[in-house]
C-alpha cells in the first residue's frame, strides 16, 4: 500500500517545499498556484482516481460471472491514468486489480507480458490484452443492464 502512495506524497511534499520557498521571498500568489498544481499532480497519480481494486482471484472470478473485464493497473502508471480518465464512467463497469497491492495480479500481468509488469493489462474471458485501445476496451464491456429505478 506504501508503494502506491509514494509518487503522491513525494509530489504533494515537493509542491510544499517549493510554495514555502516561494512564499517567503513574498511570491504569494504564484506559491498558491504552484502548491495547488503540484496537489492535483498527487491526487491525478494516487489510487483515488481508480474505482476500488479487488484481488485478482476475487476479479476473476466476479468477471467469469458477469462477462467484465479486469484491468491490472498500478497508481503512478501514465497508460494506466489514461485508460481510466478515458472510460469515463464506464471505469466503473470493470473490474480494476492494483498490482501493487495484489502479488497475485502482478504474477498475472508478469506471466501475460514475457516477466515484465506492463500496465494496464486488460483480461477479457481469460485473455489477456496489454494497453488495448479505449474504444476496444469499451467494446468489450457487457450491455447495460435495464434496471427499474
Amino acid at each position: 500500500m506504501t508503494r502506491a502512495w509514494l509518487l503522491p506524497i513525494l509530489l504533494g511534499l515537493c509542491g510544499a517545499l517549493l510554495a514555502v520557498g516561494m512564499f517567503v521571498r513574498g511570491d504569494t500568489g504564484p506559491a498558491v498556484v504552484l502548491l495547488v498544481g503540484f496537489l492535483v499532480l498527487a491526487g491525478a497519480n494516487s489510487p483515488l482516481l481508480f474505482p476500488r481494486s479487488v484481488g485478482a482471484s476475487e476479479a476473476m472470478r466476479r468477471s467469469a460471472e458477469d462477462g467484465r473485464p479486469v484491468v491490472y493497473w498500478r497508481a503512478g502508471c501514465p497508460f494506466c491514468m489514461s485508460l481510466r480518465v478515458r472510460l469515463g464512467r464506464d471505469a466503473r463497469r470493470v473490474h480494476w486489480v492494483d498490482i501493487w497491492r495484489d502479488l497475485e495480479g502482478a504474477a498475472e500481468v508478469r506471466a501475460a507480458n514475457d516477466g515484465n509488469e506492463t500496465v494496464p493489462t486488460v483480461f477479457v474471458a481469460g485473455r489477456p490484452h496489454t494497453n488495448p485501445d479505449v474504444e476496444w476496451v469499451r467494446a468489450q464491456l457487457p450491455p447495460h443492464s435495464s434496471r427499474s429505478r
